[in-house]
């Protein structure tokens, strides 16, 4: 049986009112990595932070993370492009061009979400949206200048999908040789109000295997933004997906504030139930052809 990727989503833009473990700086980053590795996990996905929690565009930071993750761990290195809060899409991964200047820093996987949604929050109970303006935006002209620059720099762009739509935008990213084959796909659930992807369901997840490209070799890895994502990774690893899983999007509560690596230990112990190994990152490595 193909081992499993555990991949950790450390931190996000997650503060620490739900979850004081979240990591912002750098040191902290580096201790997680540790942490993660150690408890079985092969990537780290990851945004750099300020000391109070506040995101940071900054290169230098994503340099100074980088190199914290990197003293200590192994892992797969898969920074974030920062969403909406960057404009223009040169700005967007400056940090990226930085980073694989540093050959030992240098990222193997970057996210790159193929397609638009609105990203607003909706209060169920008190029936309005905690925002009504926020829309992330990714033109396929935007999108084909990241895997451009990514080729150039040697990065593996990962399909970030929210939806169906999104996973067809990157087949045919994948159609026109701009993302190689094995492809790397997230898909991405959305609870707690966020309705701009598929939930955290059976037919959640179903609803995005159905549009996998059947002609094309893709690993594919389940996370859930603002929702507990142990029902559908559950069922990513039966069905011979990976996992990735972390603080950023969700403070587990249900687990009583655990830190990122019990989330990665739970995930493993959960994986071998059914007789499947977690991947080391070289295997992972291996996995996916980077």
């Amino acid at each position: 049986m193909k081992k499993l990727i555990i991949e950790v989503r450390v931190n996000e833009y997650a503060m620490r009112d739900g979850n004081v473990h979240v990591p912002w700086t750098a040191d902290e980053l580096g201790r997680d990595a540790v942490a993660i590795r150690q408890a079985g996990a092969a990537v780290i996905h990851f945004h750099a932070r300020q000391d109070d929690g506040a995101p940071s565009f900054e290169s230098a930071d994503y340099v100074a993370a980088a190199r914290a993750i990197r003293n200590g761990t192994d892992l797969i290195m898969s920074p974030t492009l920062g969403q909406i809060n960057v404009g223009g899409d040169q700005e967007r991964i400056k940090h990226i061009v930085e980073l694989a200047q540093h050959p030992s820093l240098k990222p193997e996987l970057v996210a790159i979400d193929t397609g638009s949604a609105n990203i607003d929050r909706y209060d169920v109970a008190a029936k309005k949206f905690m925002s009504a303006d926020k829309v992330y935006e990714n033109s396929h002209e935007t999108l084909m200048l990241f895997c451009e620059e990514f080729a150039r720099l040697g990065v593996r762009p990962v399909i970030s999908a929210w939806n169906g739509p999104f996973l067809r935008s990157g087949a045919a990213l994948m159609d026109m040789g701009l993302i190689p084959e094995p492809a790397y796909a997230l898909l991405v659930h959305c609870e707690g109000g966020l309705l701009g992807g598929h939930p955290a369901t059976t037919a959640g997840l179903e609803a995005f295997l159905s549009h996998l490209p059947a002609d094309r070799q893709i690993e594919w890895t389940v996370c859930c933004k603002h929702g507990n994502l142990f029902p559908v990774a559950m069922q990513a690893i039966i069905s011979g997906g990976h996992v990735s899983i972390g603080l950023g999007d969700y403070d587990y509560p249900e687990l009583q504030q655990p830190k990122n690596a019990a989330l990665v230990t739970e995930v493993a112990r959960l994986a071998r139930l059914i007789g499947r190994e977690v991947a080391t990152p070289d295997e992972a490595r291996a996995i996916l052809n980077l």
